[in-house]
């Protein structure tokens, strides 16, 4: 991963044309997430509640669990994320934070996850997380999902 991915502590800045709400709850409503990730985000999103990333497919299988450190509908949500059995490790959870700020009729969202622990981590980072707005916001946008997985299109 090159200097200009991403600097220390710098988040992966979208810009959506839609509301903070309606970001908002594309990120936090199951039903949503699903539609988006073929995930859902199970969680009540209080402060200190868990939250689990769970399969759409009916498997039931949880590939991500965390908890919810700061929720603040609809600017701010800061949540803790690891793999199922990996939340006691140390360097783990993981925590990343999601701001949306409106600005005349668009949405600035910043994601912002800690800074990877290693190098393994880093290309992960640097493969999931700017997927993140960029299927909100072609759902929000175009109302339907992205048709492919961000995260599978050849970098080079």
């Amino acid at each position: 991963m090159g200097h200009h991915d991403r600097a220390p502590g710098f988040g992966y800045v979208t810009y959506l044309a839609s509301t903070p709400e309606k970001v908002w709850e594309a990120l936090t409503d199951a039903g949503l997430t699903a539609v988006c990730r073929g995930r859902r985000n199970v969680s009540d999103w209080w402060p200190g509640s868990r939250w689990e990333h769970v399969r759409a497919d009916g498997s039931g299988v949880v590939d991500v669990v965390g908890r919810v450190v700061e929720g603040e509908p609809p600017a701010r949500l800061v949540a803790t994320w690891a793999e199922p059995g990996e939340e006691g490790r140390e360097n783990r959870p993981f925590r990343v934070s999601f701001e949306l700020r409106p600005y005349e009729g668009i949405v600035r969202s910043a994601v912002t996850p800690d800074d990877p622990a290693d190098e393994s981590e880093r290309a992960a980072v640097a493969a999931g997380w700017p997927a993140v707005p960029s299927r909100l916001k072609t759902l929000l946008e175009t109302g339907r999902p992205l048709p492919q997985e961000p995260w599978r299109v050849p970098a080079g």
